[in-house]
């Protein structure tokens, strides 16, 4: 899977343990950067990490912040992107089956790196659902 990330400086390093577990499982990773704990705004690097989804450059993105509240925020801005905002694998398993969501957020002031991992893997292995839930979506589609 061909899958984009994007960070702020507060999301940094999880931004880069994330890709490293990307790469071993055998995903082909574009880094929308930010490339240092240099503050940034966060904006500028997950709009377009969020908008490869959409282009259909990338299968999916992972993006990352303090809380991953403003990331989430600003990759749903992006039409046809469906952010999920997770905290532990039941909501990266729920995001997947329930709402097809294509990009997940996270925080990496708020959950442990083994969390964040942890969440990685099941987000990239649940299928969606469909049935129901894929009507309700098309719907909420502009």
């Amino acid at each position: 899977m061909k899958i984009a990330l994007g960070t702020d400086h507060a999301g940094f390093h999880y931004k880069e343990k994330v890709k490293a577990l990307l790469v071993q499982l055998g995903h082909e990773v574009t880094d929308f950067g930010t490339f240092s704990e240099e503050p940034v705004d966060y904006p500028l690097f997950i709009r377009p990490a969020a908008e490869s989804v959409v282009k259909g450059q990338c299968e999916r993105a992972i993006v990352f912040g303090g809380s991953g509240n403003g990331e989430a925020i600003a990759a749903n801005k992006v039409r046809g992107v469906r952010c999920a905002l997770c905290w532990n694998e039941e909501t990266a398993r729920l995001s997947r089956q329930h709402n097809d969501a294509n990009v997940l957020s996270m925080g990496e002031r708020v959950i442990p790196e083994e969390t964040a991992l942890a969440i990685v893997r099941v987000w990239l292995t649940t299928a969606f659902e469909g049935g129901r839930h894929a009507q309700r979506i098309a719907q909420l589609e502009p």
